[in-house]
């Protein structure tokens, strides 16, 4: 796959993510018209209002409107019950300036959602493009290392979680920020990157595996035996690990309650308890018995093998250490389910190792072409099947 010269990359960026969004908004609007009526919208809602309430949309609706409560509330056994405080705080902050103007939440959260993710898919691209003109990346052909940036853009904005980028969710702000944070460290900048890291703190839960993106770039640099500004790349690991605590801080020091965070999270576990590992191991004999350990051995297999894949380690020090600390925390730190889907688009270097074999097969274009049909039909089954509540319960996305 070749990129048409006459056109600059980033019109080529935007035009690729807003096709794929409108592809997204077509199954969003036929999946609507099935959409029974649930606790957030009437049957068969508009597009705005699946993709601005659905969900953990009216959570962060909540956080726009009326922010966190001082007091954690809780049930009759004296359990922390879901609130707010699960729920980072920068996506609904940025929503404010348009609900003062009169903007319904459904209208300027989904709308937000679609310009930041916009914006990431730049950053991605750069990210991409600056990986494969590294040194790690010489022995692509050249027409794979200038198509696979805009390739590996088609192939996250098409994955089958795609769609979350136009809901009133945090992964646009996520993916936005997380890429910036990257695009600063491989240029060495850390400076720069300080604003998009602690700002992560305030956006998703994933700035502590960020610190492994961080500590690989400085091992990196001195194994190449260029100069290393310790103190500043010191700094901006520290920063980092900061930022990756500030939310739980924030949380406990306003409720008085140091725990208040994985406390509010707990009310969403099945053990209700925040525990590192077991509850994959739970869900793995919950799904498949006795073999479930067996099958969890073979997905942490599936994810060393994908961590020595050379297409990954090709894109570079910082977009390997990122997806290797976020794999490690989504095993440690997550509670398996259907959510995976959606926080697996995180690790968008994923979608660059997979554009590299598939730029390079004998007939490229059939390989990408199957690629995302294979995507789009992973976002019917993701939004049909995930996002469509059938009530009274259903697996979150």
């Amino acid at each position: 796959m070749t990129t048409p010269s006459r056109w600059p990359w980033w019109v080529q960026v935007l035009a690729v993510h807003l096709g794929a969004r409108t592809v997204s908004a077509v199954v969003f609007v036929l999946v609507a018209r099935t959409q029974a009526a649930t606790g957030w919208t009437d049957a068969s809602p508009s597009y705005l209002r699946y993709t601005g309430l659905m969900w953990d949309a009216s959570w962060y609706r909540t956080v726009a409107l009326d922010g966190y409560p001082a007091v954690l509330p809780r049930g009759a056994d004296g359990a922390v019950l879901q609130n707010p405080w699960a729920f980072y705080p920068l996506f609904p902050t940025l929503t404010r300036p348009l609900l003062a103007l009169g903007v319904p939440w459904q209208v300027a959260a989904p709308l937000l959602a679609l310009v930041l993710s916009g914006l990431a898919m730049l950053v991605v691209h750069r990210v991409l493009a600056h990986a494969v003109e590294q040194p790690a990346a010489a022995d692509l052909p050249e027409a794979v290392r200038r198509a696979l940036p805009l390739t590996g853009v088609a192939l996250l904005a098409t994955a089958a979680s795609a769609p979350v980028l136009q809901t009133a969710y945090t992964e646009a702000l996520a993916l936005l920020l997380l890429a910036s944070a990257l695009w600063a460290l491989q240029r060495e900048r850390y400076g720069l990157a300080a604003a998009p890291v602690l700002a992560l703190g305030l956006t998703r839960a994933v700035a502590l595996p960020l610190v492994v993106a961080v500590a690989v770039h400085g091992l990196s640099r001195y194994r190449r035996g260029g100069p290393v500004r310790w103190p500043a790349l010191a700094g901006l690991g520290a920063l980092t690990a900061a930022s990756g605590l500030l939310w739980p801080v924030v949380a406990g020091l306003v409720t008085g309650r140091p725990d208040a965070f994985t406390a509010t999270q707990a009310a969403w576990r099945a053990r209700h308890a925040v525990v590192p590992l077991l509850p994959w191991v739970d869900t793995s004999r919950t799904l498949l018995g006795d073999v479930g350990p067996v099958a969890l051995l073979a997905v942490v297999a599936a994810a060393v093998a994908l961590l020595v894949w050379r297409p990954l380690r090709r894109l570079g020090p910082e977009a390997w250490g990122w997806t290797a600390g976020y794999l490690c925390y989504l095993l440690v730190a997550v509670e398996p389910g259907t959510s995976l889907t959606r926080f697996g688009l995180l690790a968008f270097p994923v979608a660059g190792a997979v554009a590299q074999p598939a730029l390079a097969a004998r007939h490229p274009r059939r390989v990408l072409a199957a690629l995302l049909v294979l995507g789009v039909l992973g976002q019917v089954a993701w939004i049909g099947l995930v996002w469509r509540l059938v009530p009274p319960a259903g697996w979150p996305p």
